[in-house]
């Protein structure tokens, strides 16, 4: 199966300025994720696609492919990640180079443990999902058969129930997706327009350092977070 590995990395960022390569460590935030993709036996290609020239010289130097920039209009904030990794199949397609399937690798998740993708791959082949995604567990507490939506004023279960299930224990296990990674068919990419499907598999990171860096705060974390690694 021939696998792109897709680091996506787009040169505006509000919360933190520059963000996707401004220093963490000694090093830039973005080559934490090349490095991940770089040590993987089973991606068939690693390529960036970035509207920022910064991003795209310092990912070259590192050894990552970088064969287009992307266009501005595909480089906003409300931007979807599935018209990213559309504009980078089209562009190998028009080149006679097409692709199984993609991974999708975002900087601002740097800390993937050795052999994590190539796991998550394996399972992906194995388990032939549309999708494969990296999650984390919900505590109990914020399960969403014990969480409320509002409607109208009016509190309803947000599973759709009647009633909440009564014990802890008989509680479903319940995961949110961190964005560590992304493993999805180019055909449920191209054909459905969906990044997700309905046959979703999931590869578990609860047991691995995590963090989803968006604002200051989360920057604090993740170099936190270095500290116990050193």
């Amino acid at each position: 199966m021939r696998i792109l590995g897709l680091i996506t990395a787009r040169g505006g960022s509000k919360g933190i300025p520059g963000k996707n390569i401004k220093i963490l460590g000694s090093i830039p935030l973005i080559n934490y994720t090349i490095a991940s993709a770089k040590e993987s036996k089973l991606l068939s290609k690693i390529v960036l696609s970035s509207d920022d020239e910064e991003i795209m010289k310092i990912s070259g130097q590192q050894g990552v492919e970088v064969p287009f920039k992307r266009p501005g209009e595909l480089a906003e904030d409300n931007t979807p990640s599935l018209k990213v990794i559309q504009h980078a199949l089209d562009f190998f397609k028009a080149k006679n180079e097409n692709f199984d399937a993609i991974c999708l690798l975002q900087p601002t998740t740097p800390f993937r443990r050795n052999g994590l993708i190539d796991d998550a791959i394996r399972k992906f082949i194995s388990g032939n999902y549309d999708s494969l995604i990296s999650v984390r567990e919900i505590p109990t507490d914020f399960n969403p058969h014990w969480a409320f939506e509002d409607h109208n004023g009016i509190l309803r279960i947000a599973t759709g129930e009647k009633t909440p299930i009564p014990r802890r224990q008989e509680l479903p296990k319940a995961y949110h997706r961190d964005g560590t990674i992304y493993i999805t068919a180019t055909r449920q990419i191209m054909e459905e327009n969906s990044l997700l499907g309905d046959n979703i598999g999931f590869i578990n990171t609860m047991a691995d350092d995590y963090v989803n860096i968006d604002t200051i705060s989360d920057w604090e974390r993740a170099v936190e977070i270095l500290k116990t690694r050193n």
